[in-house]
């Protein structure tokens, strides 16, 4: 199959890889000739350029760019395209761009695979990226169901667990366990960076590990990711904020009222939930 990829970073150079070694024709699109030319000489893709007229003879087109130029790129790319060709986007919000792109190509299916690293861009690109994660498809009521049993075969070659839901619950759900994470890493990088003893500061910079580590590493992640998520996710995400807000209130006040027992249990209850999030 010829499958074409637009935007090689981390997410879609780690495809190309993936989907080249099961023998399939891979063509990818970049803005810069040198992420194109570096592909290329990884292995990532077969052949790429920087013009989307490479794309004309693709059976599958994966839009891996940043969240704001996924319909654009899509506007653009339609005009190279028969109209047989399924395209995705493997953006981290669906509603909007669903709701963009559905009345301009029939053969599109939303997806999202809840897969990547704190690094970026082809060079961090791997092999078996997707194996064993979550890998979310958001078909509507018109998508062709040719289309969805498509991606879901390749979906399911890349080894990743395929999950079907609305564009609207794939937003609320992520908002909670994806973009809250991030603004809430953030907020506890800013809150440290607030110590006005300028020793007591080095001295917790230096004392850091893994916990701080492990709540702090989403948080010091791409910048522009950040707000795009904002952005085209914001009503979720308000919604998401405005409940933690109000765990940690009810966390102040129960150390403020020195309400051991309750603090505790209100511990041993996260304590409880948690592995049906994290294994």
């Amino acid at each position: 199959m010829k499958i074409g990829i637009v935007g090689l970073g981390l997410i879609g150079g780690s495809l190309g890889f993936d989907l080249r070694s099961q023998g399939h024709e891979v063509f990818g699109v970049s803005r810069r000739q040198s992420t194109c030319q570096k592909a290329v000489s990884l292995g990532s893709v077969d052949e790429a350029a920087v013009d989307l007229s490479l794309l004309a003879t693709t059976e599958v087109v994966f839009i891996c760019t940043p969240i704001a130029l996924i319909v654009p790129q899509v506007q653009q790319l339609i005009a190279h395209l028969p109209a047989t060709t399924v395209i995705t986007d493997v953006g981290s919000v669906k509603a909007p761009i669903v709701q963009a792109i559905s009345p301009l190509w029939q053969n599109f299916v939303g997806g999202h695979p809840m897969a990547g690293t704190a690094d970026s861009g082809i060079e961090a690109a791997q092999r078996h990226l997707f194996v064993d994660r979550p890998y979310v498809l958001t078909p509507t009521e018109t998508t062709p169901t040719a289309a969805v049993l498509v991606l879901e075969e390749i979906v399911r070659s890349l080894g990743a667990k395929i999950y079907h839901c609305q564009p609207e619950q794939h937003d609320r759900a992520v908002s909670w366990i994806s973009h809250l994470p991030v603004m809430v890493s953030a907020s506890l990088i800013a809150a440290c960076m607030g110590e006005t003893d300028p020793t007591v500061l080095q001295l917790a910079k230096n004392l850091a590990s893994s916990g701080f580590r492990d709540t702090s590493r989403v948080g010091g992640g791409n910048p522009e990711l950040g707000v795009m998520m904002a952005q085209f996710n914001q009503q979720a995400l308000l919604g998401s904020l405005q409940q933690y807000r109000q765990q940690l209130d009810e966390v102040i006040k129960l150390i403020e009222q020195e309400d051991w027992t309750a603090l505790e249990a209100k511990l041993q209850s996260t304590q409880k939930v948690r592995p049906d999030f994290v294994d």
